[in-house]
């Protein structure tokens, strides 16, 4: 196995942990977040693991080649642009995604950067709003936490 990272977000709503694992060619981000409201949450990676002023200090998401947002699959998104997790009606979310842009080595590498849950779902860059091609429309930040090497 690679190399492997753990995120454990905190916040008002939505709790747990998330780790990444650094495949061959792609990253698995996988883990479980309690608390949430039942529905979709946008699922992004902040650029900065900055969490001086709670998780508004993390930043917009992780962007290195300034394109707007997008859907996890679209050519034109975000390296941080993860989409939507779902929580069912007991607040729970599953998460277990696949990507290609995330890496956990080289220039590129979210590593010290920050996992942000918010309140509303990401519209994917679609929703027409005047925040959907930099944000998603995706709302306020309900948690957030520092991608770190695990153990």
């Amino acid at each position: 196995m690679g190399v492997e990272a753990v995120c454990v977000l905190n916040g008002a709503q939505g709790a747990g942990t998330i780790t990444f694992t650094q495949l061959e060619g792609e990253c698995l981000i996988e883990g479980k977040l309690e608390n949430l409201a039942a529905g979709k949450h946008g699922f992004h990676i902040h650029e900065f693991g900055d969490h001086t002023s709670g998780c508004a200090s993390t930043g917009g998401h992780f962007n290195p080649e300034k394109k707007n947002h997008g859907a996890p699959d679209a050519a034109e998104r975000h390296f941080g642009d993860l989409g939507n997790i779902e929580a069912g009606t007991d607040g729970v979310a599953n998460v277990k995604i696949t990507d290609k842009l995330v890496s956990l080595t080289g220039c590129n590498s979210v590593i010290g950067r920050a996992v942000v849950v918010h309140a509303d779902p990401d519209d994917l860059g679609l929703g027409g709003f005047q925040d959907s091609l930099t944000t998603g429309h995706a709302g306020a930040r309900l948690a957030c936490g520092v991608i770190g090497i695990k153990k």
